[in-house]
């Protein structure tokens, strides 16, 4: 995964320039903070990305820019934590994976 850095106020916008390896129809954006070497998922409100940025179909060899939030709520305590950013195609294989190092912060 590619490492970025990241200080979350209750809400942080993710943006990614990304070149594809393989093709698919579709992609999913599945997203855990890594506690204690443990993924527990977080929810994003549009896991499609084909409705973020991502022009599908995905063609090998091409880049596409993806942009997605990552809503942080209030009851979230302020903690350092990885967030563990991945898209994966049709069959579930990954297309490209971001680990953000955040610190929740109010």
């Amino acid at each position: 995964c590619k490492v970025e850095a990241c200080s979350l106020l209750r809400c942080c916008a993710h943006a990614s320039v990304c070149s594809a390896e393989i093709e698919s129809q579709g992609s999913q954006a599945k997203v855990y903070g890594e506690m204690l070497h443990v993924d527990i998922p977080f929810p994003i409100p549009e896991p499609d990305g084909c409705k973020s940025g991502i022009q599908c179909p995905i063609q090998k060899g091409h880049s596409y820019n993806y942009l997605n939030k990552l809503p942080v709520k209030s009851e979230y305590p302020s903690i350092k934590l990885i967030v563990k950013w991945e898209l994966v195609d049709d069959q579930d294989q990954m297309l490209f994976c971001w680990k953000i190092p955040v610190q929740i912060t109010s």
